[in-house]
């Protein structure tokens, strides 16, 4: 009977805790109603290199930017697969692009 109680009791700690690692969303700023994810790290920091020197490179930045990147749902659930300074590496867990792994920037991560 202790054995019982005590295994229940494991087993609602192991899915609480499931649980509460799983809420994190995607969140899109000044007005947009979806987030770039980009397939990659290295793809993130080429490509806002290239946005930030401006000119024609920015221009650049900008097209690779849209041809690289899925738009992904504001507020769309999503599991943290690591993180760093800039961003996280992310899988979008519901709606249109379940399943999709990518990188964003980590004000794009509430």
């Amino acid at each position: 009977m202790k054995i019982t109680k005590l295994s229940f009791r494991a087993g609602i700690i192991v899915i609480a805790l499931a649980l509460a690692g799983c809420g994190h969303k995607l969140v899109a700023h000044n007005g947009d109603t979806t987030v770039a994810v980009y397939p990659d790290r290295a793809s993130f920091e080429h490509l806002k290199s290239m946005q930030s020197q401006g000119g024609p490179s920015g221009l650049l930045g900008g097209v690779g930017a849209s041809m690289v990147t899925r738009k992904v749902d504001d507020g769309a659930p999503i599991k943290i697969l690591s993180s760093d300074d800039e961003g996280c590496e992310i899988e979008v867990l519901d709606g249109a692009s379940k399943g999709l792994r990518g990188y964003v920037s980590k004000d794009s991560v509430d």
